[in-house]
Parts: C-alpha cells; sequence; structure tokens
C-alpha cells in the first residue's frame, strides 16, 4: 500500500500546482525591466528611412514607446484608445516601435486607422524588440524623464489600463 500512496501524494501535487498556475494572468507577469534603463538603440523611422530615433533623444520628458505592428489583431483593439488619448491636452509623446512589419503594410494600417505616434521607428528584424523582451506586440512601455522604464503593458492598452495604471503613473512621473 505504502508504494501507492507517494505517488498518489505526489500526483495530487502536481494537479494542484497545475491549477494554480492556470490561475495566473500571462499579462500580469513583472518584467525585469522595470526600474532599469530602456535599452538604447538607434534605428531608421517608419516614414523617414533616411532619420533614425533613439530613445536618447527623449531624455528630460516622460514617453510613452508601444510596440505594434499591422499583422498584429490585438493592436487594432488598443489603436483607438492610443489615438484617442495623444488627442488630449498634457498626453506624454508617445513613440511606436513597428516590429517585424513591411515598410509599406505599415504605413498603410497608420493611413487606414490613424496615427497616434509622434514617429515610428522601424524594427524590422525584431532586434530591439528582443532587447526590450518583446514576445508579442502590442506591448507598451512608459519611461520617465531619467530613460528608466517605469511600466510595462503586456497586451493591448485598453481605456481602464489608461485610465487605472498608465494616468496616475504619468502624472506622478510629471511632476
Amino acid at each position: 500500500m505504502n508504494k501507492f500512496v507517494w505517488p498518489l501524494v505526489g500526483f495530487v501535487g502536481l494537479i494542484g500546482l497545475l491549477a494554480v498556475g492556470l490561475r495566473l494572468n500571462p499579462r500580469e507577469v513583472p518584467s525585469p525591466l522595470v526600474g532599469k534603463p530602456a535599452p538604447d538603440f538607434e534605428i531608421a523611422q517608419l516614414h523617414a528611412p533616411d532619420k533614425t530615433f533613439s530613445p536618447q533623444s527623449m531624455r528630460g520628458q516622460v514617453w510613452m514607446l508601444n510596440v505594434w505592428a499591422s499583422w498584429c489583431v490585438s493592436c487594432r483593439e488598443e489603436h483607438p484608445v492610443l489615438v484617442a488619448y495623444t488627442q488630449t491636452p498634457g498626453a506624454v509623446p508617445l513613440i511606436g516601435l513597428n516590429h517585424k512589419d513591411k515598410r509599406d503594410d505599415g504605413q498603410r494600417w497608420l493611413q487606414q486607422f490613424g496615427d497616434p505616434y509622434r514617429l515610428s521607428a522601424y524594427d524590422i528584424d525584431g532586434r530591439v524588440g528582443i532587447h526590450y523582451g518583446v514576445y508579442g506586440v502590442p506591448e507598451t512601455y512608459l519611461i520617465d524623464k531619467a530613460g528608466v522604464i517605469r511600466f510595462k503593458q503586456i497586451g493591448p492598452v485598453t481605456p481602464r489600463v489608461l485610465n487605472e495604471k498608465i494616468l496616475p503613473l504619468i502624472k506622478e512621473l510629471s511632476s
């Protein structure tokens, strides 16, 4: 009988761990980059391939980096929220990072749905995304005046996330 009890206890324990794991929200996985300097890069802009963008140019201001792509279904969900946000007084600069996309597709997508970005950097091969720990789009980062990542949103920015998490943190960081 003893030889059946221990495997049964192990099996029940394993089921318990799996049950706990299934209840966790993958969007709430803490990013190891929060509280650390935003990775630096310099890449071409989506609309102006002869011009580059680097996070260094945003030093001294609070800003957001939104990773998006024309092929991303969830990006369509968050896009109207971003467009509306950037039209509000006091909105911090929103920089897009067009991730693993075709240049023409990204430009056409912004023309069709509206362009909330001050500019979009063009990450054709996803290398910048790798440095930021992007494993799916959309993802949004809130970066403070010193260039430190203060918040990471995995998945679409919804009105709730914007109002309950991002805007209060922007207010705190801007004062």
